[in-house]
């Protein structure tokens, strides 16, 4: 019986992936397993129960994944699940860029109250709401993982010509997108080429301010900016500046902060980017499948502090191993097998940067004293056999 501890409301679709070898509920005091949406859980002191915890969703800033890694609690996330939800907002974010829909929007409702003579009203100050068309202008899209080559690939189809900047592109991405998209070779060709930038990177220490005053300068006047990505990816007091100076014609973000609310050419949206039921509903779904693979079988998929392992099962018993990324622990396990007796069937040993996890499949039982001489061994963090 594995036990799961929620510490968001998460959605039925998700939670209902677990049968009836799981207890689910918020308060327990020794989890197996945490799945979670934005709660924190920097404060929280983690039980010796804990093996795992899945974040519904991207981001994992809510969450201590260097003392997880330190613990061998492998931390999930939900990539892609949320993308097609971003994908729609972004577009929206083109449009409302361009069309002054929402400055239009907000100076219609003033109008209330004039009767008859509103139509009037509307056709003498429509003028003032004049935006151009996204239909052959260009987009560069800097980030191409499964939101932005999501949007590219939208863009496309709605007659944009398209610049993609990516250096880590991985193969399927690649291959999820339109021929149409031109690659860029440095982010200076998107600065100076594009009508519209919109940023889809991950944002960590070396993508703070990723675009700051100077990549603002290298942009094309008038060029309008999109950041559904993370706030901090784009310099605050950089982007308020290039929009009073009419560099920047117009800056959208999901991420609004105070000094940015109210100015105009400024549209802050309220963070609500994977805000659709069907969003909530993957995120849901693909945590739990993720919590129940490594529960029952060891396999990680998605996991943002340990390498991804996935092997079918063979033999008795396996093995699960997550360690420090050092020499000679290989050999160590594979002789304290050899020496009680147990015949390996299948390993898997993958790293990543300083922790690394192996799976062994053996043939016979797995004794209390072998388990206490694998445990034993200096760079062991944690230990299961299933």
């Amino acid at each position: 019986m594995f036990k799961i501890q929620t510490k968001n409301k998460i959605s039925p679709v998700g939670l209902n992936r677990f049968g009836a070898d799981y207890v689910i509920e918020d308060e327990i005091t020794d989890p197996d397993a945490i799945i979670l949406r934005s709660a924190s859980l920097h404060e929280m002191e983690f039980p010796d129960s804990l093996k795992a915890i899945a974040r519904a969703g991207a981001g994992v800033n809510n969450i201590p994944v260097d003392r997880c890694s330190e613990s061998g609690i492998v931390v999930f996330n939900t990539p892609g699940a949320n993308a097609n939800a971003v994908k729609e907002l972004v577009i929206c974010g083109l449009l409302i860029s361009s069309r002054k829909i929402v400055q239009g929007i907000e100076w219609a409702k003033t109008l209330k109250g004039n009767g008859a003579e509103t139509g009037k009203l509307i056709e003498k100050g429509k003028s003032s709401f004049v935006g151009p068309e996204i239909m052959g202008k260009k987009l560069g899209v800097i980030g191409l993982g499964a939101i932005g080559g999501l949007v590219a690939n939208a863009a496309v189809s709605l007659g944009m010509e398209v610049i993609g900047y990516d250096n880590f592109i991985s193969v399927d991405a690649a291959w999820h997108l339109s021929g149409s998209v031109k690659k860029a070779a440095s982010l200076k060709e998107i600065y100076e080429n594009c009508d519209y930038i919109t940023i889809h990177v991950p944002y960590t220490p070396d993508t703070k301010n990723y675009i700051d005053a100077e990549a603002v300068a290298a942009m094309r006047d008038g060029v309008r900016i999109l950041n559904f990505a993370r706030g901090e990816l784009v310099n605050s007091d950089a982007i308020i500046d290039a929009v009073r100076s009419g560099k920047v014609s117009c800056y959208v973000t999901d991420f609004a902060n105070d000094e940015q609310l109210g100015e105009e050419n400024i549209i802050c949206l309220p963070h609500i980017g994977a805000s659709t039921p069907e969003s909530e509903d993957n995120c849901a779904r693909m945590a739990a499948d993720e919590l129940i693979s490594f529960l029952t079988t060891g396999n990680i998929r998605n996991s943002v502090n340990f390498p991804n392992v996935e092997a079918d099962m063979t033999g008795d018993k396996r093995i699960c191993i997550m360690h420090r990324n050092i020499p000679t622990l290989i050999a160590q396990f594979t002789g304290a097998l050899s020496g009680a007796g147990l015949n390996i069937e299948n390993l898997v040993n993958k790293s990543r940067k300083d922790f690394a996890y192996t799976i062994i499949d053996v043939t016979g039982e797995v004794s209390g004293s072998l388990t206490d001489a694998i445990r034993s061994v200096d760079g062991v963090i944690r230990f299961r056999v299933i």
